[in-house]
């Protein structure tokens, strides 16, 4: 088969960092940062216009995207809540605005406190002014396949949302197993439905590996429906302070190796991205969550690494 190439959009530097309990100084950020655009990654989430109050590990978004070196076709993307996160977004020269809400109503008011419908309507400003600015949106869907408080949530749920984030001029969708609890019959299930509406270049899935499952659910949906978008998160930091039990995002480097050892054309560095994510620990206090991070690279031999 002809499979597309993957696609990785890197959420380490904002998912992944967020819920943190160490608190990331900027110089750290910003090397991570850089470390990742030097590692041939395409589109990295740099930070997130939240309230510094609500996301502390993210106040110091706007210094971050000033200070980075940013790499020539590499694109630079933020995450906004609403209006005033758009302009401090545009202030620090964002290349692309990311929203979010949820399938799940429950996980919706817990997160935002706001009903899934009246979390769209929030956000539709934003999407008016950035498409006037001809900035590229994506659209976060949390809770597609498990929700902490509802359980599994019918692929029927999340349909909708899909269509009326596409219908409201949102270029792409970022489909999240919020609490890493999906196998890949889940989401065959939820690509079976969607991919009946909504085209395959389109969306992005969003897998935590809480079950050790993250990989073989990525390969699963592009084996099977030539899904090429997925996010990870270097080092597979990360996590959600409003779901209990999540743990953290597939990680990158995780992911990359499960991709080329099936065939698939990645074009990134796993070295250098095993770098950046490695020289983060001595500021989080603990090791990484990837499988990669324990394995010394250098010492396989040429011929066996990925």
């Amino acid at each position: 088969m002809n499979l597309p190439a993957i696609r990785l959009v890197e959420v380490g530097p904002r998912d992944g960092l967020q819920n943190e309990k160490a608190v990331m100084p900027l110089v750290a950020k910003v090397a991570f940062v850089d470390a990742l655009s030097a590692a041939g990654l395409k589109e990295i989430e740099a930070g997130a216009f939240v309230s510094p109050a609500a996301v502390p590990q993210m106040a110091d978004s706007a210094e971050v995207f000033e200070s980075i070196v940013r790499h020539e076709g590499v694109v630079y993307s933020a995450l906004v809540p609403n209006e005033k996160g758009l302009d401090r977004a545009l202030d620090a020269d964002a290349d692309k605005i990311a929203v979010f809400t949820a399938a799940s109503e429950t996980f919706n008011r817990r997160n935002i406190n706001a009903s899934v419908a009246e979390s769209i309507e929030r956000f539709k400003p934003v999407l008016e002014r950035t498409l006037k600015m001809e900035l590229p949106v994506r659209g976060y869907i949390s809770t597609a396949f498990y929700c902490p408080f509802e359980g599994k949530v019918a692929p029927e749920k999340v349909l909708p949302v899909a269509q009326k984030l596409l219908d409201m001029g949102v270029e792409e969708l970022s489909i999240g197993d919020t609490i890493g609890r999906a196998v890949p019959d889940d989401v065959r299930r939820l690509l079976e439905l969607l991919l009946k509406s909504v085209p395959a270049e389109k969306i992005f899935l969003h897998f935590h590996d809480t079950y050790g499952m993250a990989a073989a659910n990525a390969l699963t949906a592009w084996r099977e429906f030539s899904i090429s978008g997925f996010d990870s998160s270097s080092g597979g930091l990360g996590g959600c302070p409003y779901a209990p039990g999540a743990t953290g995002n597939v990680a990158t480097e995780d992911l990359i190796f499960a991709f080329k050892a099936s065939g698939a054309r990645v074009p990134a560095d796993l070295a250098k991205i095993q770098a950046a994510a490695k020289a983060l620990e001595p500021k989080l206090g603990r090791g990484l969550a990837s499988h990669l991070s324990k394995i010394d690279l250098t010492s396989v031999p040429p011929s066996s690494r990925p």
